[in-house]
């Protein structure tokens, strides 16, 4: 390459990072984010920091949860913006970022990170600077409010650990209607599109959902709908192999056991436009939380 205007990577990093699908089995979770119900690895989201901006740029997650993206953005050096719904999450992740920032070497120069509590779909309001990633994921629907599940009977047995995000009624968390929380997803992803600069990428990691005996694909779902804003680019394929098997269905029914996510990547093209008219409304809910 003559000129990298993506990222700091080698030709041969850069490389590698191309393959469509990967194995990442994140390192065991520290006991003061176990709390979240639904932390994703800091490690990972590290990775595609780093292919995906340079060095200083600015990095947003909507649903920052106990701050993974944040502790990325500080061990990349990028500036991380990360907006959080539940007031414990946000206390928890400035925490986090306070602990990461106090391990840096005293001559680094620690980028700028920021907590912001409140509602994404207020993110016009929070004063950010143009975006110029966002990496997030989204919560899956109402999966956690599903009692049959055996994460969640091991998470109940100790009395410490959240089952679900909160009791908010904006929690998208808390929608029982598939469609309805689809539509007011995408519509916290459209206010995204609208804070990101031109040929900005946005990678949202999510999985297909299975609840009482049916596929809800809500990863094929955000492909369709955010991608009529954002313009999706491809798909990277998060394989987790350190996971148990189950006999889901042995002898009677196929049920497999799903241990894989997409990671879809979209970008924000120059000459695209942004309709605050074309945005789904809804004054009841608003937003959730994830990481």
């Amino acid at each position: 390459m003559k000129e990298n205007k993506l990222n700091d990577m080698s030709n041969k990093d850069w490389l590698k990072f191309q393959k469509s699908w990967f194995i990442h089995n994140p390192p065991p979770r520290k006991k003061n984010v176990l709390l979240h119900p639904a932390k994703y690895p800091e490690t990972l989201v590290k990775e595609f920091i780093e292919f995906f901006t340079k060095s200083g740029m600015n990095v947003l997650d909507p649903m920052v949860g106990t701050g993974s993206t944040l502790i990325a953005c500080i061990r990349s050096g990028r500036n991380g913006y990360g907006i959080e719904l539940n007031p414990k999450y946000a206390k928890i992740a400035q925490k986090e970022v306070d602990a990461e920032t106090a391990q840096l070497n005293l001559f680094t120069q620690p980028p700028h990170i920021e907590v912001i509590q409140g509602d994404a779909n207020n993110i016009a309001t929070f004063n950010l600077p143009p975006i110029d990633y966002c990496i997030t994921s989204p919560p899956y629907w109402d999966m956690l409010r599903m009692r049959g599940a055996q994460t969640q009977k091991t998470r109940r047995e100790t009395d410490e650990l959240d089952v679900y995000y909160s009791d908010d009624p904006n929690d998208l968390g808390n929608i029982d209607d598939y469609e309805k929380f689809l539509e007011l997803l995408v519509g916290v992803y459209h206010k995204v599109f609208i804070v990101m600069r031109n040929k900005a990428y946005i990678t949202i990691i999510v999985k297909n959902i299975k609840k009482q005996g049916k596929i809800y694909p809500l990863a094929w779902d955000l492909g369709k709908e955010v991608g009529k804003f954002f313009t999706l680019k491809d798909e990277k394929i998060w394989c987790q192999d350190n996971q148990s098997l189950a006999p889901f269905g042995m002898g009677n029914a196929w049920v497999s056991n799903t241990f894989h996510q997409y990671c879809l990547n979209f970008r924000k093209e120059e000459g695209e436009q942004e309709h605050e008219e074309d945005l789904p409304v809804s004054e009841e809910f608003d937003n959730s939380d994830t990481q």
